[in-house]
């Protein structure tokens, strides 16, 4: 495999003919920029197929029948409107379109968007700060804007970006904080914000320490960790972050009813509070408590180690080398408060000597869209294909936990998963399933003559480049001649033939060296 092949099995679901003849053409360097500085309006493609596309829409409700393809009306919808659907009379298909299309979408950028780096990143985040839209109707409503708010941070600034999620109102009602009020705080916010978001499970130290001065460095105002002492009095400083939802306040009067983020003081816990061995006063300015919260967990360095290896691990291998994550740490550090500073940290990851020796299994979305890619299939995600994805465990925006999808291979590579991984690929090259992808490979190889060799040789070329795995060569072709003659075309009718070259890409698609990047 080509180096510019890898970088871009890492950095963008895989290459395209067109994208690799365009990093090919402009370096590495430019090209990676162009990825870190991406220009909507230079996606036109993109914006063609988010056009065009549609789910079908079928559901009774009150007496009414509605069966319909509709196009992805709610990506670009404000939050009046989609707030519209947080009714009573609303049917529950209605209230959960909003996120079946950002499902829908993000399968389209990620086969079809010229700025891939983005998507990768996009994909990232959203398992960092994992959200159920099963969870809560509200969440599932919601879900198109809690897209955008991802999708406008993953080059920025860390520190920014965990506010905004954590104001965002699919996090507020995922997490229950959207119903945190003094006396006492709901802790489920806190303690993910503390165990997922930031510092990590590997720095709660209760089982050490039972009181916040015996932490290591917390008499400086600067402990190496957390305990739950943290975690409950952080918990306070977020009381009164909600949802104006219209709820019932509890003093005597309702919430406004518009679904924006919304403090309420008579929610909040005034009294002095103490995170990670800082003092708090009490009676402070509203969402003061809660933003030097985020200050001290963001610009925290354990904070730093956790997303930096999370990093390395995504881009580089299940176990990072460490050099890597130290030096990524050392950018993270030094451009914490720069508005680019994620752009800063994965400029030090990608140009790393390390960065293309590290080997990862494909998740089931990613080797989806590195097929769709590599075979060039007219695709058009379907509610189908999305039930199909789920199938192999990959629950898009539907993960049951905060903790997001597993990244490492212990988890996706036992008997069960893989079945369903190489299901996923034979189903996709089935004529016209669900309608998902429109298909007629043979036409996309311009050799005359279509012996077995030529065919193979074609397309183990587009999916691996020149330097192809010689077995990989070889089963193909005893799978597609049927044992026969490899300098003959593949025995049986046109049918039988285009049948037999389907299923050889997708056996292409289920070697080691396609499951793997």
């Amino acid at each position: 495999m080509s180096v510019e092949i890898a970088l871009l099995q890492k950095i963008a679901y895989g290459h395209t003919p067109e994208m690799l003849a365009d990093l090919q053409k402009t370096g590495t360097e430019k090209f990676v920029e162009s990825q870190l500085n991406p220009i909507d309006e230079r996606d036109e493609t993109l914006q063609q197929k988010l056009s065009a596309a549609t789910l079908r829409m079928e559901y009774e409700h009150n007496g009414k029948k509605v069966n319909e393809h509709r196009k992805l009306n709610w990506l670009n919808a404000d939050l009046p409107s989609l707030w519209k659907l947080n009714n009573d009379q609303t049917a529950y298909a209605e209230k959960i379109r909003p996120a079946q299309e950002t499902a829908a979408a993000t399968c389209l950028r990620a086969v079809y968007s010229r700025w891939k780096l983005r998507e990768v990143m996009t994909e990232f985040w959203h398992n960092h700060f994992s959200i159920n839209a099963e969870a809560d109707e509200r969440i599932g409503i919601t879900l198109p804007l809690y897209d955008k708010l991802i999708r406008q941070h993953v080059f920025g600034n860390f520190r920014e970006m965990l506010e905004a999620v954590a104001k965002s109102p699919a996090m507020l009602y995922y997490l229950d904080n959207y119903q945190s009020k003094a006396s006492p705080a709901n802790e489920n916010y806190a303690r993910e914000l503390f165990e997922l978001h930031t510092l990590g499970s590997e720095n709660y130290y209760n089982h050490l320490y039972n009181r916040w001065r015996e932490v290591p460095g917390a008499n400086e105002g600067k402990p190496i960790g957390y305990i739950d002492e943290d975690v409950y009095e952080a918990a306070r400083a977020f009381t009164g972050w909600t949802v104006a939802d219209g709820a019932y306040d509890e003093k005597g009067g309702n919430l406004p009813n518009t679904g924006q983020f919304h403090y309420f003081e008579g929610w909040h816990d005034n009294y002095q509070k103490r995170v990670l061995g800082t003092e708090f006063p009490p009676n402070q300015p509203p969402l003061t408590d809660g933003r030097q919260v985020l200050d001290l967990v963001a610009y925290h360095p354990a904070t730093a180690k956790f997303l930096c290896t999370k990093l390395c691990r995504r881009f580089v291998a299940d176990e990072p080398p460490v050099v890597l994550v130290e030096k990524a740490v050392q950018t993270w550090t030094k451009h914490q408060k720069s508005p680019d500073q994620l752009k800063h940290v994965l400029r030090t990851i990608v140009y790393s000597d390390e960065f293309l020796k590290g080997q990862k299994i494909k998740r089931p979305f990613e080797l989806a869209m590195s097929f769709l890619r590599a075979t060039q299939l007219n695709f058009t995600p379907t509610l189908e294909f999305l039930y199909l994805l789920q199938h192999t465990g990959y629950r898009l925006f539907h993960w049951k936990t905060p903790t997001g999808h597993p990244d490492t291979a212990s988890y996706w590579l036992n008997t069960n998963l893989m079945l369903q991984r190489w299901n996923l690929l034979s189903t996709l090259m089935l004529e016209d399933w669900h309608k998902s992808v429109t298909l007629d490979l043979t036409k996309q190889n311009s050799v005359k003559s279509q012996t077995s060799q030529q065919i193979v040789q074609f397309w183990t070329e587009r999916f691996f480049g020149k330097t192809v795995p010689e077995t990989i060569k070889i089963r193909a072709m005893n799978y597609l001649s049927d044992g026969g003659s490899e300098e003959e075309p593949p025995p049986g009718n046109a049918d039988e033939i285009r049948f037999r070259s389907h299923q050889m890409i997708a056996l292409l698609g289920m070697s080691p060296a396609f499951q793997y990047r």
